[in-house]
């Protein structure tokens, strides 16, 4: 099955830029968005849509991709989350992605069918992880670097599980929240979590 290519970009003119993001679904910790500007003469292999990658392959085109790459990441922490709504808060973890580039875009692909209210010229691309290279790389970075934090966070907070589910609402997950509480990285105003604070008082 062919995955995706250069074409998106090539329609473009300037400095074109791939933008994804990581963890709109999970109840725990931020939503990580990555910016990426490809060499056209320097396009790693096998880039795919992140979800379609084993862990390894998704490691490994991480390290090739910021070797080779203009990047840049952004998040919006579950505080934002709470306070705009998930949507809101991924286009801001977005816009700061893209602020975060070396380099400024002519244009930028996003990922999904809707974009920030910004100054560049862009394109929303439904499925985009899957047809556009640069979207494709955007979508391993912003899931690598999510899923590495999540890692990190399950240190301080080990009870959740949260090195295996990386914050999303597993059975485990939802049992741990009812076990030992909510914590400073739970999203308030998502419903299993907003269930819990209010059976809590």
């Amino acid at each position: 099955m062919q995955g995706p290519d250069y074409s998106h970009e090539a329609r473009c003119r300037g400095v074109v830029a791939g933008v994804d993001e990581a963890g709109r679904g999970p109840l725990a910790g931020p939503v990580v968005a990555a910016a990426v500007v490809l060499d056209p003469a320097c396009i790693p292999e096998g880039l795919n849509d992140s979800k379609k990658l084993s862990h390894a392959r998704r490691e490994a085109l991480f390290d090739i991709i910021m070797g080779c790459a203009h990047i840049g990441i952004g998040e919006a922490s579950p505080e934002e989350i709470d306070r705009i709504n998930i949507l809101q808060a991924t286009f801001l973890a977005m816009t700061r992605a893209v602020a975060a580039l070396p380099v400024s875009p002519d244009h930028v692909l996003v990922d999904g069918n809707r974009t920030p209210r910004w100054r560049y010229r862009c394109d929303a691309i439904v499925g985009g992880d899957a047809l556009s290279v640069s979207i494709a790389a955007a979508s391993i970075l912003a899931k690598v670097t999510r899923d590495r934090y999540m890692v990190q966070l399950h240190d301080a907070f080990p009870g959740y599980g949260w090195h295996e589910n990386k914050g999303y609402p597993t059975r485990a997950h939802l049992e741990a929240v009812t076990r030992f509480g909510i914590t400073v990285h739970h999203r308030r105003s998502f419903a299993p979590v907003q269930r819990e604070l209010e059976f809590a008082h």
